[in-house]
């Protein structure tokens, strides 16, 4: 019952991982307009994200514009691209890899062994994901700090960091966690299976004791007659 209840709880924080992978990967607030020096104009926000840029006016209307051309793009969007879309390929995968390992899933089978496989093959998949999520986080995230603090850049091309660069920190500890989860079910299943196999049954070392007393043959016995 623990190993179902962990099951449980490492498909829910997978399922939440996979919807917020997604989520990253399409929403704009990855840089965010910085009003420092003289941009203080805070009716009007900035929004720069892998797909477009949007520029939101008085928190009222909100324009979108889809970036014309890929190479246009500094590096590390350009990299965040697609390592966020293979994350949440990767996300969707493990996530309906753990649900055929499940318990209560009867189209795989009764053996246990083999759903132990499957949730161990899928606690490997969302820890990967979770790296894969990480790498264009951290990358997009150290290239804003650094242009902050640097002054050859204009304080009007300084960005903050975005909602979802916050929102893709929490999404890969979700995932890590996940899959860690799934990992340590296989990790006791297998020592717990391991433990049943070493210790005999009762029948077994009752017969092994009878069978290694030995029965006095006929000449033994004339020897005291």
């Amino acid at each position: 019952m623990a190993y179902y209840g962990l099951q449980i709880a490492g498909l829910i924080l997978g399922g939440i991982g996979m919807v917020g992978t997604v989520a990253v990967t399409v929403m704009p607030q990855w840089r965010v307009s910085a009003f420092i020096g003289s941009n203080i104009v805070v009716f009007e926000n900035l929004w720069e994200g892998l797909w477009m840029s949007c520029m939101r006016h008085a928190n009222i209307r909100m324009q979108c514009k889809i970036y014309d051309s890929l190479l246009a793009l500094t590096p590390d969007l350009q990299a965040s691209r697609g390592l966020m879309c293979a994350a949440s390929v990767l996300s969707f995968f493990a996530f309906m890899i753990a649900i055929l390992g499940m318990k209560c899933v009867i189209c795989t089978g009764n053996d246990e062994q083999a759903k132990s496989f499957i949730l161990l093959t899928a606690g490997i998949l969302f820890i990967l994901t979770g790296i894969v999520v990480l790498v264009p986080v951290c990358w997009v995230a150290n290239e804003i700090i650094r242009d902050f603090y640097n002054p050859v850049v204009n304080t009007a091309q300084k960005r903050e960091l975005g909602e979802a660069l916050y929102l893709g920190w929490i999404t890969a500890l979700l995932l890590i966690a996940a899959g860690t989860m799934f990992c340590c079910v296989f990790c006791c299943k297998e020592k717990g299976n391991h433990y049943r196999y070493s210790i005999p049954s009762y029948h077994t070392a009752h017969r092994s004791y009878h069978s290694g007393k030995k029965t006095p043959s006929v000449y033994s016995k004339s020897q005291y007659v």
